[in-house]
């Protein structure tokens, strides 16, 4: 009985395992999905003419998320920090938001990266997003170096160990 309850304990805790791992995104050490998204023009950013070439900042938020605007403090920190040795992209959802309220929201706040939209949820889908303030941190080589979610996240210590020479 014992090493049935035993074989069930972990079971049940390699399916936790795998249901967080699948909610949470790729995972580290996996390449990153090389995806297309229009910047608010609605012309195309390939974001393969970075990945594997450089490091790469990624943020799917939205102008309504609070935990987005939590983390803009620590985004804009880091990016002073690390300056252009890493390309910092901020992905809008697009969820109940508009190009024109997006480009309205930008004129109000200082953001530190490219602002992408993603009205078709392309790159949403590649990287399971799981929700806004979704950070996505990607080596030079193309491999992700950290993800996470929520206006608290301590990703420095991943930004400057890629960001390094």
């Amino acid at each position: 009985m014992r090493v049935f309850l035993a074989g069930l304990l972990l079971v049940s805790g390699l399916q936790v395992t795998a249901l967080h791992a699948q909610e949470g995104g790729p995972s580290v050490g996996a390449r990153a999905p090389v995806v297309e998204v229009p910047d608010l023009n609605g012309k195309p950013v390939d974001l393969g003419q970075y990945l594997g070439k450089r490091p790469v900042f990624l943020e799917w938020w939205a102008t309504w998320c609070e935990q987005c605007e939590a983390l803009l403090p620590r985004v804009r920190a880091a990016r002073a920090q690390v300056g252009d040795r890493v390309a910092f992209f901020g992905i809008n959802v697009a969820v109940n938001q508009s190009p024109e309220r997006v480009r309205r929201f930008l004129e109000k706040t200082e953001v530190p990266y490219q602002t992408l939209y993603d009205h078709e949820g392309v790159s949403t889908r590649a990287y399971a997003a799981p929700a806004t303030s979704y950070v996505v941190i990607v080596d030079r080589n193309g491999r992700i170096a950290y993800t996470g979610t929520g206006g608290d996240q301590d990703f420095l210590p991943a930004l400057q160990r890629v960001a390094a020479p």
